[in-house]
Protein backbone atom coordinates (compact mmCIF):
# COMPACT_ATOMS: atom_id res chain seq x y z
CA UNK A 1 0.00 0.00 0.00
CA UNK A 2 0.73 3.42 -0.71
CA UNK A 3 2.42 5.75 2.43
CA UNK A 4 0.54 8.75 2.73
CA UNK A 5 3.91 10.06 3.97
CA UNK A 6 7.73 9.56 3.87
CA UNK A 7 9.33 11.80 6.45
CA UNK A 8 12.51 11.45 8.83
CA UNK A 9 10.94 11.72 12.22
CA UNK A 10 13.32 13.71 13.55
CA UNK A 11 12.54 17.32 11.99
CA UNK A 12 13.65 19.09 15.12
CA UNK A 13 16.47 21.48 14.56
CA UNK A 14 19.97 20.88 15.31
CA UNK A 15 22.30 23.69 16.51
CA UNK A 16 26.10 24.16 14.82
CA UNK A 17 28.69 25.47 16.12
CA UNK A 18 31.16 27.71 14.03
CA UNK A 19 35.03 28.33 14.79
CA UNK A 20 34.26 30.91 17.03
CA UNK A 21 31.47 28.92 19.14
CA UNK A 22 28.80 30.72 17.84
CA UNK A 23 25.52 29.05 16.36
CA UNK A 24 25.45 28.77 12.95
CA UNK A 25 22.37 30.21 10.95
CA UNK A 26 20.07 26.70 10.30
CA UNK A 27 18.32 26.59 6.73
CA UNK A 28 15.53 24.53 5.55
CA UNK A 29 14.41 24.23 2.15
CA UNK A 30 10.91 23.58 1.46
CA UNK A 31 10.36 22.30 -2.11
CA UNK A 32 7.22 21.72 -4.38
CA UNK A 33 8.82 19.36 -6.43
CA UNK A 34 5.94 19.43 -9.20
CA UNK A 35 5.89 23.41 -9.06
CA UNK A 36 9.32 23.76 -9.72
CA UNK A 37 9.09 21.01 -12.47
CA UNK A 38 6.81 23.06 -14.44
CA UNK A 39 8.22 26.07 -13.61
CA UNK A 40 11.54 24.66 -15.10
CA UNK A 41 9.54 23.84 -18.21
CA UNK A 42 7.61 26.95 -18.82
CA UNK A 43 10.47 29.27 -18.46
CA UNK A 44 13.55 27.57 -20.19
CA UNK A 45 11.79 24.85 -22.85
CA UNK A 46 8.56 24.47 -25.17
CA UNK A 47 6.00 21.85 -24.27
CA UNK A 48 7.53 20.00 -27.40
CA UNK A 49 10.63 19.33 -25.47
CA UNK A 50 11.12 15.90 -23.49
CA UNK A 51 9.08 15.59 -20.33
CA UNK A 52 12.31 14.94 -18.48
CA UNK A 53 13.41 18.89 -18.86
CA UNK A 54 12.63 20.08 -15.92
CA UNK A 55 13.73 17.79 -13.28
CA UNK A 56 15.87 18.24 -10.91
CA UNK A 57 18.15 17.24 -7.74
CA UNK A 58 16.23 18.41 -4.78
CA UNK A 59 19.37 18.70 -2.58
CA UNK A 60 21.63 19.81 -5.25
CA UNK A 61 19.25 22.65 -5.18
CA UNK A 62 19.02 23.13 -1.84
CA UNK A 63 22.59 23.59 -1.57
CA UNK A 64 23.14 25.97 -4.30
CA UNK A 65 20.40 28.34 -2.19
CA UNK A 66 22.14 28.07 0.77
CA UNK A 67 25.60 28.73 -0.50
CA UNK A 68 23.71 31.61 -1.88
CA UNK A 69 22.50 32.95 1.76
CA UNK A 70 24.79 34.07 4.79
CA UNK A 71 27.97 32.69 4.88
CA UNK A 72 27.48 31.21 8.40
CA UNK A 73 24.26 29.24 7.30
CA UNK A 74 23.87 25.74 7.80
CA UNK A 75 21.48 23.76 5.44
CA UNK A 76 19.47 21.44 7.80
CA UNK A 77 16.98 19.88 5.62
CA UNK A 78 15.58 19.99 2.26
CA UNK A 79 12.05 18.56 2.58
CA UNK A 80 10.15 17.49 -0.81
CA UNK A 81 6.52 18.03 -1.11
CA UNK A 82 4.90 15.48 -4.20
CA UNK A 83 2.12 13.46 -5.60
CA UNK A 84 2.84 9.82 -6.71
CA UNK A 85 0.42 8.03 -8.64
CA UNK A 86 -1.67 5.12 -7.20
CA UNK A 87 -0.30 1.68 -7.62
CA UNK A 88 -3.65 0.68 -8.93
CA UNK A 89 -4.52 3.17 -11.57
CA UNK A 90 -0.78 3.78 -12.44
CA UNK A 91 1.96 1.18 -11.48
CA UNK A 92 4.34 2.05 -14.19
CA UNK A 93 4.33 5.57 -13.22
CA UNK A 94 4.62 4.55 -9.73
CA UNK A 95 7.64 2.56 -9.95
CA UNK A 96 9.47 5.36 -11.76
CA UNK A 97 8.39 7.70 -9.30
CA UNK A 98 9.58 5.86 -6.75
CA UNK A 99 12.81 5.25 -7.93
CA UNK A 100 13.39 9.14 -7.95
CA UNK A 101 12.54 9.30 -5.01
CA UNK A 102 14.89 6.39 -3.74
CA UNK A 103 17.97 8.25 -5.57
CA UNK A 104 17.25 11.82 -4.38
CA UNK A 105 17.17 10.25 -0.82
CA UNK A 106 20.16 8.06 -1.20
CA UNK A 107 22.48 11.29 -1.99
CA UNK A 108 21.97 12.30 1.84
CA UNK A 109 18.96 10.45 4.11
CA UNK A 110 20.15 12.59 6.82
CA UNK A 111 19.08 15.75 4.74
CA UNK A 112 16.26 15.06 1.80
CA UNK A 113 13.03 14.23 3.60
CA UNK A 114 9.74 13.34 0.79
CA UNK A 115 6.32 14.02 2.00
CA UNK A 116 4.57 12.05 -0.88
CA UNK A 117 0.41 12.31 -1.03
CA UNK A 118 -1.61 9.98 -3.81
CA UNK A 119 -2.62 11.76 -7.07
CA UNK A 120 -6.31 12.28 -7.27
CA UNK A 121 -7.77 11.20 -10.33
CA UNK A 122 -10.66 12.60 -12.27
CA UNK A 123 -13.77 10.44 -13.53
CA UNK A 124 -12.33 10.86 -16.91
CA UNK A 125 -9.19 9.57 -16.38
CA UNK A 126 -6.82 8.76 -17.98
CA UNK A 127 -8.33 11.84 -21.08
CA UNK A 128 -8.03 13.99 -17.49
CA UNK A 129 -5.01 14.28 -15.89
CA UNK A 130 -4.38 12.89 -12.26
CA UNK A 131 -4.35 16.19 -9.71
CA UNK A 132 -2.13 16.64 -6.63
CA UNK A 133 -4.00 16.75 -3.91
CA UNK A 134 -3.20 18.22 0.01
CA UNK A 135 0.81 18.60 -1.13
CA UNK A 136 0.76 22.53 -0.62
CA UNK A 137 -1.88 21.97 2.79
CA UNK A 138 0.95 19.50 3.89
CA UNK A 139 3.96 22.50 2.80
CA UNK A 140 2.43 24.69 4.04
CA UNK A 141 1.56 23.07 7.92
CA UNK A 142 4.87 21.77 8.00
CA UNK A 143 5.71 25.33 7.38
CA UNK A 144 4.19 26.97 10.30
CA UNK A 145 4.87 24.12 12.29
CA UNK A 146 8.24 24.01 11.90
CA UNK A 147 9.11 27.73 12.53
CA UNK A 148 6.79 27.34 15.85
CA UNK A 149 8.74 24.55 17.09
CA UNK A 150 11.96 26.55 16.23
CA UNK A 151 13.61 24.18 14.31
CA UNK A 152 14.83 26.41 11.26
CA UNK A 153 16.55 30.28 11.40
CA UNK A 154 15.60 30.64 7.47
CA UNK A 155 12.74 28.52 5.79
CA UNK A 156 12.78 28.71 1.89
CA UNK A 157 9.95 27.84 0.07
CA UNK A 158 10.51 27.02 -3.76
CA UNK A 159 7.06 27.43 -5.14
CA UNK A 160 5.24 30.05 -7.03
CA UNK A 161 1.80 28.18 -5.67
CA UNK A 162 -0.62 31.43 -4.12
CA UNK A 163 -2.00 29.02 -2.04
CA UNK A 164 0.89 28.98 0.39
CA UNK A 165 0.96 32.89 0.77
CA UNK A 166 -0.81 32.01 4.14
CA UNK A 167 1.59 30.03 5.68
CA UNK A 168 4.06 32.47 4.77
CA UNK A 169 1.88 35.66 6.18
CA UNK A 170 1.45 33.54 9.39
CA UNK A 171 5.30 32.87 9.95
CA UNK A 172 6.48 36.63 9.18
CA UNK A 173 3.72 38.32 11.45
CA UNK A 174 5.42 36.66 14.11
CA UNK A 175 8.56 38.87 13.87
CA UNK A 176 12.29 38.94 13.51
CA UNK A 177 12.69 35.57 13.56
CA UNK A 178 12.62 32.62 11.44
CA UNK A 179 13.04 34.26 8.71
CA UNK A 180 11.12 33.45 5.43
CA UNK A 181 12.77 33.35 1.85
CA UNK A 182 11.31 32.11 -1.23
CA UNK A 183 12.61 30.82 -4.64
CA UNK A 184 10.93 30.99 -8.27
CA UNK A 185 12.75 30.33 -11.93
CA UNK A 186 13.89 33.42 -13.25
CA UNK A 187 12.46 34.16 -17.15
CA UNK A 188 15.00 35.91 -19.74
CA UNK A 189 12.47 37.20 -21.97
CA UNK A 190 9.00 37.49 -19.64
CA UNK A 191 7.68 38.44 -16.36
CA UNK A 192 8.94 35.51 -13.59
CA UNK A 193 6.21 35.06 -11.39
CA UNK A 194 7.16 34.45 -7.75
CA UNK A 195 5.40 34.34 -4.18
CA UNK A 196 4.98 37.80 -2.25
CA UNK A 197 3.17 38.93 0.80
CA UNK A 198 1.83 42.19 1.34
CA UNK A 199 2.87 42.03 5.27
CA UNK A 200 6.78 42.93 4.32
CA UNK A 201 9.38 42.24 1.46
CA UNK A 202 10.44 38.71 0.84
CA UNK A 203 14.03 38.20 -0.43
CA UNK A 204 13.81 35.97 -3.48
CA UNK A 205 16.59 33.69 -4.49
CA UNK A 206 16.11 33.72 -8.81
CA UNK A 207 17.46 31.04 -10.48
CA UNK A 208 19.01 31.10 -13.89
CA UNK A 209 19.03 28.97 -17.07
CA UNK A 210 22.34 28.07 -15.70
CA UNK A 211 21.57 27.46 -12.32
CA UNK A 212 18.87 24.63 -13.25
CA UNK A 213 21.66 23.04 -15.45
CA UNK A 214 23.58 22.74 -12.27
CA UNK A 215 20.86 21.07 -10.21
CA UNK A 216 19.18 19.20 -13.24
CA UNK A 217 18.28 15.77 -12.98
CA UNK A 218 18.75 13.82 -16.18
CA UNK A 219 18.59 10.24 -15.15
CA UNK A 220 15.44 8.44 -16.41
CA UNK A 221 13.70 6.41 -14.09
CA UNK A 222 10.68 5.25 -16.30
CA UNK A 223 13.92 2.61 -16.90
CA UNK A 224 14.63 -0.32 -14.57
Amino acid sequence: MLPAIRVRPDWRGYFFLDSTGSRAVRAVVFLDYQNVYHGARDAFFSPSDPSSLGAVRPLALGRLLVTRGLADTQQEQVRVYRGVPHPARDPRALRAAMRQVAAHEAEDPNLIAHVLRPLQYPPAWPRERAREKGVDVALAVDFVAMALEKTFDVGVIVSTDTDLRPALEAVTARGRAPKCEVAAWQRAHKRSPRLSIGLAPLWCHWLSLSDYEAVADRTNYARG
